[in-house]
């Protein structure tokens, strides 16, 4: 990323937030780009630092995004310092490995910019951010079943009254959508019945 020696600021982070864990994930590693991975626990100390340390800080968080690579799930903050002399971003991992009850701390308190994305993230995989101010939905309806960007999600058929995939308007993506989703559910029945 831009102007991050990466080494250097997980020392620091590890350095100033005990705990914390901080290790470098090199963009060599298919799985991964350049970033730092902290303990899911510390994330919200993590940031407090990031964004108020004198010697690197981060004025500015761009994006968070979730990511479900089946073993687990990575809530991922995208960071940067605007500064005309010293620019700088990176990207900030968690990794959060229930599946049944996730959840990490929320940063709103840091960056108010962070409201709507815990929100996107919550609604698409399901990761509940604690001490949110208005934890809930944000792109599907309240009463949505099920988390739409997990890996194992399964689409309901109806939802108040109308079909969710009627075949007059499906292509053939939504077709070959169904198709998996209905080996999605086969095998969780046949991991269920083992």
């Amino acid at each position: 990323m831009l102007n991050v020696d990466f080494n250097k600021l997980a020392s620091l982070i590890n350095a100033n937030v005990q705990g914390a864990n901080a290790t470098v994930n090199n963009a060599e590693d298919a799985k991964f780009d350049s970033s730092i991975t902290v303990e899911a626990s510390k994330i919200f100390a993590v940031c407090e630092f990031l964004k108020t340390n004198k010697e690197m800080p981060f004025n500015s968080l761009q994006c968070i995004s979730g990511v479900d690579w089946v073993e687990f799930m990575e809530v991922c903050y995208m960071l940067a310092h605007f500064d005309t002399t010293n620019p700088r971003e990176f990207i900030l991992k968690v990794k959060v490995t229930d599946r049944v009850a996730p959840a990490v701390d929320s940063v709103v308190k840091v960056w108010a910019a962070a409201n709507f994305q815990e929100r996107e993230v919550y609604d698409m995989f399901g990761i509940k951010f604690n001490n949110h101010p208005d934890m809930r939905r944000i792109l599907c309806p309240d009463d949505w079943q099920g988390w739409p960007l997990r890996k194992d999600y399964i689409a309901q058929k109806d939802y108040n009254g109308m079909a969710v995939y009627p075949d007059n308007k499906m292509n053939f993506e939504d077709r070959e959508f169904i198709v998996r989703q209905d080996m999605i559910k086969k095998a969780q029945l046949a991991a269920s019945s083992n």
